[in-house]
């Protein structure tokens, strides 16, 4: 006979995940979140928050710096979550420009037809 995995009985359903941007009814749960990670509490600037089940446990500024999360939870897949989400609402950069040095040889061909028509 194979032996069989037990299922617990007492498994919490799966919860579902909400990634969204700050409100200003947030802050009083992003305080709550800061203060359980040990950070200062975010300004108002444009957040992005993960909510699991209703209730918030990752935050991120869409603006850089560092994410706040709930330490008692199993939140770093959410911050990554967060910070691919930031990643793709970012503007896109801006190619460098490339400094070119003025083209030569159209000067000089100019140059050489001025001097054909004053000889001549």
């Amino acid at each position: 006979m194979k032996p069989t995995a037990a299922i617990p009985s007492n498994t919490a359903p799966s919860l579902a995940l909400t990634i969204r941007m700050a409100v200003s009814a947030d802050a009083e749960a992003l305080g709550r979140l800061a203060q359980l990670d040990s950070a200062p509490p975010p300004g108002p600037v444009p957040t992005l928050v993960a909510e699991v089940g209703g209730e918030l446990r990752a935050a991120l500024p869409l603006h850089g710096g560092p994410a706040i999360a709930d330490p008692f939870r199993r939140t770093v897949e959410l911050a990554a979550i967060l910070a691919e989400q930031r990643r793709w609402l970012a503007p896109p950069r801006r190619a460098a420009r490339r400094w070119r040095l003025p083209r030569v040889r159209p000067l000089l061909a100019n140059r050489r037809w001025a001097a054909s028509c004053r000889r001549g």
